[in-house]
């Protein structure tokens, strides 16, 4: 899998939620999208960046990620994206890997869920 990561150094703007709302039905409708995942940033833990929102699109692939950012709608939601952030922020393409908790547990030597121990 494969997403564009998304992040938003400040949401503060009088107009950010109703821009916002407008990105998200446009991006919503790129080819390929298989779901997408939003986190408001609540606390800098360390380090310099200071970002306030992270937004992720995620694609089965590679080139379907590069195939619905270059289609008409991610087109479209990239040019709104850099219009009402004014260019302040950044994109990532990233490839994603997720582990399930319970191959974690298997990993750490602990039982499945719901085995008695």
């Amino acid at each position: 899998m494969h997403k564009l990561v998304i992040l938003i150094p400040t949401t503060h703007s009088p107009q950010f939620d109703a821009h916002w709302a407008k990105f998200l039905h446009i991006a919503e409708r790129i080819p390929g999208l298989r779901r997408e995942a939003t986190s408001r940033v609540g606390q800098l833990l360390y380090g310099q960046v200071h970002y306030e929102l992270i937004h992720e699109l995620f694609f089965d692939s590679y080139a379907e990620l590069e195939y619905g950012l270059n289609a008409p709608e991610g087109q479209q939601a990239g040019q709104l994206l850099q219009a009402f952030t004014g260019g302040e922020v950044v994109l990532l393409l990233a490839e994603h890997h997720q582990d399930e908790l319970e191959h974690i547990r298997l990993f750490k030597g602990e039982p499945p869920a719901g085995d008695a121990p």
